[in-house]
Parts: structure tokens; C-alpha cells; sequence
């Protein structure tokens, strides 16, 4: 599939991206990060990856890219991309409730899977969330949903946006160009995002043996 490959491939599609528009692959950065962070409905589309490959470029000269500007770029699309979600969630309880396209189009396992997660770690969910792909796109959702306090939501959305693309940005400038890493791309971001779904493994595991004790216990 086009996306899979996109995601998979993604170091080698940035520099076709790069050579065809130059300075313009901020903003195209700034678009798919804001996507994904920012519309409920695209939580597929790759971030963690793409700021990884970006900021790799970045530390080759050759490509034009400044990692500073680049950590800008990634964290206001990330920072505004929430706010937008947020305000979504918010907008869903009332008048998205009542309107059945608008359902179709939230995953439901995935919402749920947002939901007991955030109920499980509270408001620092908005920042943990962000380094768990599908994850990050429905926990602002849910923060609107819920009616969280706007001013305490901004607080966690600025730190998580910050801090998620400072980690995924370093790591790609200071280790993105070695060369089993530049080798092995695809599988460096295959264990990213293996990596970063471990936290829904683990809380998914223990729900499942808290329901299996409480069947026992019931019996």
C-alpha cells in the first residue's frame, strides 16, 4: 500500500520532497504532523518517523534543512494540532453527538483504547500520549470530550508537543545518518512504533487479568 510504504520509506520520500520544494518541506512537514495530531480521523499517518528522518537530514548539509527551525516547525504543528483536537472533542459531545457521519469516521477501539489510558494516568496522559502512535491523536479528542479545564490542557499540550519532538528530533540529528541505522531505516521505524505501543500492550494485558480474576473470584 502507498501509505505503508510512505511510513516504511519515509527517508527516502523526504528527500525526493526536499529536492522538489526546498524550503517548502517545512510546511509540508508542519501539515502531516498537524494532521495527525490535530484530526481524529488520520492517526496513521507517520510523526514520530518523519521528524526522525527529518532532523537525520537535517544534520547533512547537503539538504538545506536547519534542525532548529525544523524542532519549531514539528512542535507548533504538534502544539496546534492538539489545540484544534481538542477543541473537536469538545465540539463532539454536543453537536457531533448528533450527527451519525461524524461517528462513522472515530475509530472506536482505538478511542476506547485512548479513553482507558487516560482514565488509568489522568492529565499527564496528554504528555505521555504523545509518544504512543494512535494514542497521541485521540487523547486531546478525549480532553475536549471530557471538558478538561482549557488552561490545564494547554499546559501538558505545550510540555508533551515540546518534549516529544526535542526526543524525536535529537535522536534522528545525532544518530540518524549512521550507517546501520541509514542501512536498516525500515526496521528502525518498525521499532519505533513497536516501542511506542508497548505502554497499550502492557495496560491492555492487565485489564485482561484483572477481568480474568474477577471471573475467577465471581465463579
Amino acid at each position: 500500500m502507498p501509505l505503508i510504504d510512505f511510513i516504511l520509506h519515509i527517508d527516502d520520500h523526504l528527500v525526493t520532497i526536499v529536492n522538489n520544494f526546498g524550503a517548502g518541506t517545512y510546511w509540508i512537514i508542519f501539515a502531516i504532523i498537524f494532521i495527525e495530531t490535530g484530526l481524529v480521523i488520520f492517526p496513521f499517518l507517520p510523526g514520530d518517523s518523519l521528524i526522525f528522518a527529518a532532523a537525520a537530514m537535517a544534520a547533512n548539509p547537503k539538504y538545506g534543512l536547519n534542525v532548529w527551525l525544523l524542532y519549531i516547525v514539528a512542535g507548533a504543528a504538534a502544539i496546534i494540532g492538539d489545540s484544534i483536537n481538542y477543541e473537536i472533542g469538545k465540539w463532539s459531545v454536543t453537536s457531533g453527538a448528533k450527527h451519525s457521519w461524524f461517528n462513522k469516521l472515530i475509530n472506536e477501539n482505538n478511542r476506547l483504547a485512548a479513553e482507558k489510558f487516560f482514565e488509568r494516568h489522568g492529565s499527564i496522559t496528554i504528555v505521555i500520549g504523545r509518544f504512543i502512535p494512535f494514542i497521541r491523536t485521540f487523547v486531546p479528542f478525549i480532553s475536549g470530550g471530557s471538558k478538561m479545564h482549557y488552561q490545564t490542557f494547554v499546559i501538558y499540550n505545550i510540555l508533551g508537543g515540546l518534549l516529544w519532538t526535542a526526543l524525536f528530533t535529537s535522536i534522528g540529528y545525532f544518530f540518524g545518518n549512521f550507517p546501520v541505522v541509514k542501512d536498516h531505516f525500515s526496521l528502525i521505524v518498525i521499532g519505533i512504533i513497536l516501542v511506542s505501543v508497548v505502554p497499550i500492550l502492557v495496560v491492555a494485558l492487565k485489564k485482561k487479568l484483572t477481568m480474568r480474576r474477577e471471573q475467577e473470584f465471581g465463579e
